[in-house]
């Protein structure tokens, strides 16, 4: 079974579940030290690992690949010394020139990772090591990968070979894990690609505004007359309406989430189980915390820096926002 290595996110949304370890352990019958080993990156996870622990923690599998705008600092370092250390495999190869060929027109056509893995039906991780040139191609592979990709294999060769010659793939042959960005195109979260073909992704962001001031306790001052600043925010989002972001300026989601994080509310969107949700209460004041249901299958805002849970009223309910997006500052 093809196996996945990432830096992840799974230890931030392990706590913000208020999971434990051990607890995460005995869902994939795995030790604790395997566990530790996993959330830290040092241990690689399969397929169906990884889609046990996305429904464990009652996320999508993509929420637990690593993204620059969405992720702690040391994952994001993490992940870019595994890339500089992929990058230095096979440098001489004619297999760098197709890897870099590969993701110059998937990112041309705004296609992730996962469309072209899919389309070409073959795993996440297969089709990841193609693009990094660590994995050799037979004729069915490239077959397949040429399709997916919306060419025929006569067309996809001579793409590559005259964005080769054009030069215009030097730049990713020669990413070293600190030249590169990292984006998300609505799927899974990308590898580093050429800051020329983010662009177009840039370009399709919108400006959010920024609200917060400390108060006491999981609770945040949002003063809408007073904005502090503002976030973009990616194309996929805008659909959503009146949205708005916060950021934290104290440690109200506990040691997960950095102070400094900046939390992206949709009003209209109702939280679901598990779900870090904002609480409007009086003042201008709004609590952040945990959506949960209590052993009775009542409502609940569980507060991680307090460690209370406090049953909500159906007003109280009925006036949740929910969090659908985490940014690292």
């Amino acid at each position: 079974m093809e196996e996945i290595i990432f830096p992840n996110q799974i230890r931030m949304f392990r706590r913000v579940r208020g999971k434990t370890m051990k607890s995460l352990a005995d869902a994939l019958g795995l030790s604790l030290s395997a566990i530790s080993k996993i959330e830290k990156g040092y241990r690689r996870v399969d397929d169906v690992q990884l889609k046990k622990i996305s429904a464990f923690l009652n996320c999508p599998s993509e929420s637990l690949f690593v993204s620059e705008r969405s992720s702690q600092p040391e994952v994001i370092k993490a992940w870019k010394r595994e890339q500089e250390r992929r990058q230095k495999i096979n440098s001489g190869s004619g297999l760098k020139t197709l890897g870099a060929g590969l993701r110059y027109l998937r990112g041309e056509k705004g296609l992730t990772l996962y469309n072209v893995a899919k389309g070409a039906k073959m795993t996440l991780s297969v089709y990841h090591r193609i693009e990094m040139g660590q994995r050799e191609v037979d004729e069915k592979t490239f077959k397949d990968i040429a399709h997916a990709l919306g060419y025929s294999e006569t067309d996809l060769q001579l793409k590559i070979y005259e964005l080769d010659m054009s030069g215009a793939l030097d730049e990713l042959k020669s990413l070293d894990g600190k030249s590169g960005v990292f984006t998300s195109k609505g799927g899974y979260n990308d590898l580093p690609v050429s800051r020329f073909m983010v662009r177009t992704a840039d370009s399709q962001e919108f400006s959010v505004p920024i609200y917060g001031f400390p108060a006491e306790g999981d609770q945040v001052l949002v003063n809408k007359k007073q904005s502090i600043g503002s976030v973009l925010c990616p194309s996929t989002l805008s659909n959503e309406k009146d949205l708005y972001a916060i950021r934290l300026k104290n440690q109200v989601l506990g040691p997960a989430v950095p102070v400094d994080a900046v939390l992206v509310v949709a009003p209209e969107v109702k939280p679901n189980k598990g779900d870090i949700c904002v609480l409007p209460i009086e003042n201008d004041r709004v609590k952040i915390g945990v959506f949960r249901t209590n052993g009775n299958d009542q409502p609940t805002i569980f507060s991680p820096i307090t460690e209370q849970t406090n049953i909500l009223s159906t007003n109280e309910l009925e006036s949740m926002h929910r969090v659908v997006m985490i940014m690292m500052s």
